[in-house]
């Protein structure tokens, strides 16, 4: 059994107790929190709750950790150090500090031998590899994303971190216009903002300052500062009657040519439809735990992404019953 530990008990905590529950070959051990660990409640019998400053003290218990902070502040710090003293697992979603985190992982796992896999979820993840796949066999070609409608749970939480806001839904919203012509293959060129719009729905605690915090969301860089950001101002009581749901979802699209001159057409397109985003990237994330137990069985170490690890790492089953049933 590959025994699993969880540190923070948000949505994607919850999401990787549920996703262990339903893996043979696991059994959550422990979980670590910033919160009074008797407050507390789990729901796996077994398993025991700490606080998130005796990590350490338990580096014998754990195969692998999984991580479920967020990535504008909590990841950055908490998966080098983490990977310090376990194998490690996070799904850090800031697109454009994904070297900087990869080589301060890289480091600190090749010290202390662990694997750390970051940036594992549906996107960055699954959409990689997509990316990736569908690059390699369509090679005279273009490449989309779109993500949405649905709730970010890394923009919301960034929207959170802001000083005076109580509670936020962040909605990313595919602009209509712009899927319909990458689909009818016309190849457009556009910008961020032309791909997407930001709708966001904040709760703002008493007596802040409204101008202010719309202005720090709309122009936080790497989260809204590229889009058109939509700012609605709500109650809570609003915020749990609409949006208390976390959906999800979005397309990778490439269109590409083959033949002597280019003649025909191809468009690959691969997507996903989620009732709840927390819950489908912590079966990634689990999935991928189990690649970096295996791997460090091997005797790796450091950091890795999602185009490092081999399909066959990621599934519980046998090989010879994969090329049975799958190939």
């Amino acid at each position: 059994m590959i025994r699993i530990g969880i540190l923070g008990y948000g949505n994607l905590g919850k999401g990787v107790e549920c996703a262990v529950k339903h893996n043979p070959d696991m059994k959550l051990v422990a979980v670590f929190t910033r919160r009074d660990p008797a407050s507390l409640k789990i729901r796996t019998e077994g398993a025991s709750v700490y606080a998130a400053d005796t990590l350490e003290q338990h580096r014998d218990d754990i195969d692998v950790l999984i991580l479920c902070g967020g990535s504008a502040t909590d990841l950055p710090l908490q998966t080098p150090d983490a990977v310090r003293y376990f194998n490690v697992v996070d799904s850090f979603d800031t697109h454009a500090r994904v070297p900087e985190h990869f080589a301060n992982v890289d480091r600190e796992g090749k010290a202390s031998g662990h694997i750390g896999i970051i940036s594992v979820g549906w996107d960055p993840g699954l959409f990689s590899l997509a990316r990736l796949y569908s690059n390699a066999v369509l090679t005279d070609g273009k490449d989309y994303t779109f993500w949405g409608r649905g709730v970010s749970q890394g923009h919301s939480d960034a929207i959170r971190r802001i000083d005076g806001v109580k509670d936020a839904r962040q909605y990313t919203v595919p602009v209509p216009e712009a899927v319909e012509a990458v689909r009818a293959g016309k190849n457009p060129e556009l910008s961020t903002r032309q791909k997407h719009t930001r709708e966001c729905y904040v709760v703002a605690e008493e007596g802040a300052d409204l101008a202010r915090i719309e202005n720090e969301i709309k122009t936080m860089p790497n989260y809204f500062a590229d889009y058109d950001t939509t700012v609605h101002f709500i109650s809570e009581e609003e915020l749990k009657a609409n949006h208390s749901g976390l959906p999800h979802g979005g397309s990778v699209i490439r269109t590409g040519r083959t033949g002597w001159d280019n003649e025909n057409m191809h468009t690959i397109e691969f997507s996903l439809k989620l009732d709840s985003n927390p819950e489908f990237t912590t079966q990634v994330l689990v999935a991928f735990a189990r690649a970096a137990y295996r791997l460090n069985q091997k005797g790796e170490s450091g950091a890795r992404t999602v185009f490092d690890i081999p399909p066959v790492m990621l599934s519980a089953q046998d090989p010879a019953d994969l090329r049975a049933h799958l190939l």
